[in-house]
């Protein structure tokens, strides 16, 4: 969003800043003009009255004065200068030979024959290099307008003043601009900050920390109601699904003896009846089986529930732990249980929820893959994370059963003969998602099913920092 609103508001402010800064060079340009032309006027004025009485036959003497008057001019000035006749024949000019521009069909010799100065000549700026001031009044005598003073001055010097005039400007607006880029990052940095800890919030609880919170200060009034509003929302969350997991912990746990009377009543007739009854072995088995159940739902919401212990583990050592432990169930069912990767590699976890996990996934895994298959497991450490990646050599699961898996009580068609809850994933998740960890599924090729547990190695607030390694401690058995 700050790379949105920060050039927008840039953007808006130069906007402003050219809106002031263009007027104001403008009218530094036609004042500087303005200061030449009512030069140039005075000049022409002074010579009109110096051309009065030289304009007859009488005139000799002013003539040559006149002659030498804008000789000087010029060599003073180097500004070409006039006095033309009605007919735009020149009885004195500087240099030699100078003609007016345009001749007798100027404008501005029209206007001077017409008895007023001229309204002066349009704006020059510094890019006009082929621009030249030009400047006529009439000579009057007697009423009558008998002669033309004209003046053409260079535009360089007046350029140059221009461009000087406009340096302080350009220096002011962009002084001006830097304050206004300053000023917008620190909005932008204001108005964002709670938008920032907002989402901040928000995706902490996406990821299963219910316990975060905004604190509602700084930022616009909004954000800040808005920041009061969330943290009320995630109270309200937070209380509902506790309540759910008070629920479903306070049914499983209150099940429990009921159910184990029940199995042991079961037990009990079945010892009246013949033992090869399919009825007493069909209510038996579902009997168990709802225990399992209720033992998967209790396991979840304790791990919904409980707080991940993290510390520095090692997580190699921990995962050959849980694969010793499980060595016995694979040789029972003919599968191959391998151990890969380095012999340390010390992550950031919680080591009896990460233990947990693992035991869900060894048995999940030892379950799907038929006698004479391979389950292995391969602990890696690459830049700032571990992973544990899980294969199997099972039946695997198609794309649309990959989207699903994870789910509570979901269990593909194509295996609902083998025991299980549809639990044990979503304990995974949970204890793993408690701790800071994430856990991914894909194809094993060319079958079976392949799951990665990501964990940090070191914890977020002291990233490479030395951390005494906490030995595996040992956890619950799968579900």
């Amino acid at each position: 969003m700050r790379s949105r609103l920060l050039p927008l508001l840039i953007v808006l402010l130069a906007g402003v800043l050219l809106a002031l800064g263009i007027p104001l060079a403008a009218s530094q340009a036609r004042t500087e003009q303005q200061r030449v032309v009512v030069d140039r006027i005075d000049d022409t004025a002074r010579f009109a009255s110096l051309a009065q009485f030289a304009a007859g036959d009488a005139g000799e003497d002013q003539l040559d004065t006149l002659q030498l008057e804008l000789d000087t001019y010029y060599d003073v000035y180097g500004i070409s200068a006039g006095v033309f006749q009605r007919t735009g024949e020149p009885l004195a000019a500087s240099p030699h030979g100078w003609q007016m521009p345009g001749g007798s069909q100027a404008q501005e010799f029209a206007e001077a024959l017409a008895g007023r100065r001229s309204e002066g000549p349009s704006q020059v700026w510094p890019w006009n290099t082929d621009r030249h001031l030009v400047v006529a009044s009439p000579v009057i005598r007697d009423g009558d307008v008998i002669a033309v003073v004209v003046t053409e001055s260079p535009t360089g010097p007046l350029r140059s003043r221009i461009l000087q005039g406009w340096l302080p400007i350009v220096a002011g607006l962009a002084a001006a601009t830097l304050l206004a880029v300053a000023a917008a990052v620190q909005l932008t940095s204001w108005v964002l900050r709670p938008v920032r800890v907002l989402d901040r919030a928000t995706h902490q609880i996406a990821t299963g920390r219910m316990t975060a919170r905004v604190a509602p200060s700084g930022g616009p009034p909004e954000l800040r109601r808005l920041a009061q509003s969330f943290n009320e929302m995630a109270d309200n969350v937070e209380q509902v699904l506790e309540q759910q997991r008070a629920f479903v912990a306070d049914a499983s746990h209150q099940l429990r003896n009921p159910l184990a009377a029940l199995l042991l009543r079961i037990d009990l007739l079945g010892l009246e009846l013949p033992e090869d009854n399919a009825e007493i072995a069909s209510v038996r088995a579902e009997g168990k089986r709802l225990a399992t159940v209720l033992d998967g739902l209790l396991d979840l919401a304790l791990a919904e529930h409980s707080a991940a212990d993290l510390a520095i583990t090692d997580v190699a050592a921990l995962v050959a732990e849980r694969l010793s432990a499980w060595q016995p169930v694979a040789d029972r069912r003919g599968v191959d249980l391998r151990l890969g990767g380095p012999g340390a590699v010390t992550g950031w976890a919680d080591p009896v929820g990460l233990s947990s996990a693992l035991d869900a996934l060894v048995d999940n895994a030892l379950k799907f893959t038929p006698s004479g298959g391979e389950v292995t497991l391969t602990v890696t450490a690459a830049g700032d994370h571990v992973t544990i990646v899980t294969t199997d050599t099972g039946p695997g699961l198609d794309d649309a059963e990959l989207e699903r898996i994870g789910d509570r009580f979901w269990r593909s068609g194509r295996h609902q003969n083998i025991n299980g809850s549809g639990l044990g994933l979503s304990i995974v998740g949970a204890l793993l998602g408690a701790a800071g960890a994430d856990v991914a599924y894909d194809h094993h090729r060319p079958h079976g099913l392949r799951v990665t547990i990501t964990l940090p190695r070191h914890a977020p607030e002291t990233r490479h920092e030395a951390a005494p390694v906490s030995p595996p401690r040992q956890a619950s058995t799968a579900e």
